[in-house]
């Protein structure tokens, strides 16, 4: 009989020529297991989506609550289906009065989509403005937007009408136009490495978006839902967008996106012609439970204020000579080796230490720090113990 790893390899379509190929049994809260036992500390959480962990009791508890009641019962939109509502409800109630309609799907690449197509739909326009070394998915349309050209060259040709600008270079906003539908931007460049968008920039831009009428889109997939230290990055930047977009972390571990906007504007996707945008499993409403329970107990143990502190605590730790610097927001991190060899060598070592990090696609010379917000001062103790510990041995 042929192990899991060789049935891995005969029958996934792999997305790189080297998998990290670890067979997971079980997690549990910060760590991973093997069949063998041997754990691991998650420290990326999925690339931002376990914010509460793995296996978290009341997620699990109100999953299979949910499951029993019923699954998929009609494409989205159509029925009345309470997970969905009270999530819709509940995180409106979190956000600027504008952002008051929700549309569900299942990933952040769908939520790009449907914003791109609300959007021009609004607008009457058909321009996009986004910024270099963003990365907003990899269906066609978000891979279009991305702003890393050697990721995209290969799947030409792609969406017209693009532009892209140069992220907190306040001089090129004159760009954005009366024929600019609207622009893609990430208060916080993930993929780049954490770049933070200077709030100086951020409210130059939401001015030129209100003089040409131009929507403003922010990619909050992997920053929403209390990593950066608020629930939402753009609460710290004292603007709002007129299309918020979440996924990740927004389904508690279940795939669950949105794109929200104003009822308004949103309507505008139910006529001429009526479905001008629809989705299957979108809203999901075991997603949709999971996803509830999630925002639930992120606000009633405020693990949003929380992650500022411990993402302090990290950057304050982590001093040694092979590190050139360590930034980001709250538990948003990267850490900064300024060697593409170090990074990897580092990831490596970690990880043979029981530490699962990772590398950014546009910053290979930087490694990826972004556990849990539940993780506790022990755990990261000892996960910072690990990283000093393979630092020495660069």
């Amino acid at each position: 009989m042929q192990t899991n790893r060789e049935l891995f390899y005969r029958h996934l379509a792999l997305t790189s020529d080297a998998p990290l190929a670890i067979e997971i049994e079980y997690a549990r809260g910060v760590r991973l297991f093997t069949p063998q036992g041997k754990s691991y500390i998650d420290f990326i959480s999925g690339i931002s989506v376990s914010n509460l962990g793995h296996a978290h009791p009341e997620i699990v508890q109100a999953v299979a609550n949910q499951a029993g009641k019923y699954m998929h019962t009609m494409v989205y939109g159509e029925l009345i289906q309470s997970p969905q509502v009270k999530l819709a409800e509940k995180i409106c109630n979190l956000l600027p009065e504008r952002l008051d309609s929700v549309y569900f799907v299942t990933s952040g690449s769908e939520a790009v989509e449907g914003a791109m197509k609300l959007a021009k739909r609004y607008t009457g326009r058909n321009e996009i403005v986004s910024f270099r070394n963003a990365y907003h998915g990899s269906s066609q349309g978000a891979l279009s937007i991305m702003g890393e050209e050697s990721w995209k060259n290969p799947f030409r040709p792609l969406l017209p009408s693009l532009r892209l600008l140069d992220f907190n270079q306040t001089e090129q906003l004159n760009q954005i136009t009366d024929n600019t539908a609207c622009v893609f931007i990430e208060p916080v460049q993930g993929e780049a490495g954490v770049m933070e968008a200077n709030p100086e920039f951020l409210s130059a831009l939401r001015l030129v978006c209100n003089r040409t009428g131009t929507m403003l889109v922010f990619d909050e997939i992997q920053t929403g839902m209390g990593r950066t230290g608020s629930m939402f990055a753009f609460e710290q930047y004292g603007i709002s967008p007129d299309i918020l977009l979440l996924a990740k972390a927004f389904g508690g571990g279940m795939p669950l996106g949105a794109f929200i906007s104003s009822n308004e504007i949103m309507a505008s996707l139910a006529n001429n012609p009526p479905l001008g945008h629809i989705t299957t499993f979108g809203g999901h409403p075991v997603c949709c439970a999971a996803g509830l329970a999630s925002l639930e107990i992120i606000s009633r143990e405020k693990l949003h204020d929380l992650a500022l502190g411990k993402g302090e605590w990290i950057r304050n730790k982590l001093k040694h000579k092979n590190i050139a610097e360590v930034r980001g927001k709250g538990l948003l991190l990267a850490m900064d080796l300024g060697d593409e060899k170090k990074t990897r060598r580092l990831i490596e070592l970690a990880l043979e230490h029981g530490l699962l990090t990772d590398w950014f696609l546009f910053n290979p010379h930087s490694v990826r720090l972004a556990p849990p917000l539940i993780i506790s001062e022990v755990e990261m103790e000892e996960a910072v113990t690990i990283l000093l510990r393979c630092l020495d041995l660069l």
